[in-house]
């Protein structure tokens, strides 16, 4: 995983933020350490460096373990924000996946009672950013913004050219594949 250093909460590390977080949410739920593990895929021994911020996740291993815990992804990256919010171009929290060229930004998380998530995309050609389903109910929506990438379900992405919006459910598994260098999209997790 990848931060940009200006991104940095006062209160500490972003990989501190995300260890609070889990661990907030473990907690809230009523999982031991162990179950959490087995409900995310993940070794116990991983999820123990996570929590005690010992651990670099990537966007599939914080993926995993926000659908475990029944909770949006962006509540385990993103740090107390104050109402007036401004992300700059370059800032926000930044993950990157293990297998294509592929960073989320997280500009802005549902608050409690909201159900919304909305990132920014960088993505460059090579392998496709391939994502086991969220929580049942998710729904995905990618506009893009710049460059060329197919883009939805597994099965049947569609390619989307600058201004190009699709919707599909976030439920199964998908994709984002950019075909073209610098492609660029703003990505909207739907949460019902």
């Amino acid at each position: 995983m990848t931060f940009d250093d200006s991104a940095r909460p006062a209160d500490g590390s972003p990989l501190d933020v995300i260890a609070a977080s889990i661990r907030r949410e473990r907690d809230r739920a009523g999982l031991s350490l162990t179950e959490l593990a087995r409900r995310a895929g993940i070794a116990k021994s991983t999820l123990s460096q996570l929590e005690s911020g010992n651990a670099n996740p990537s966007v599939e291993t914080l993926w995993a373990l926000g659908v475990a815990l029944g909770v949006p992804f962006a509540r385990l990256v993103e740090p107390p924000r104050p109402r007036v919010q401004v992300i700059r171009a370059g800032q926000g929290p930044t993950v990157q996946a293990e297998q294509a060229d592929y960073r989320a930004t997280l500009v802005a998380s549902c608050p409690p009672n909201a159900r919304r998530d909305i990132y920014r995309i960088a993505a460059e050609p090579g392998p496709p950013r391939r994502a086991d389903p969220h929580q049942p109910g998710v729904i995905e929506h990618v506009i893009l913004m710049t460059g060329r990438a197919r883009v939805g379900p597994a099965d049947e992405p569609v390619e989307l050219a600058p201004g190009d919006y699709v919707g599909y459910p976030g439920d199964l598994p998908h994709v984002f594949e950019a075909l073209v260098p610098d492609t660029r999209a703003v990505l909207v997790s739907e949460y019902l």
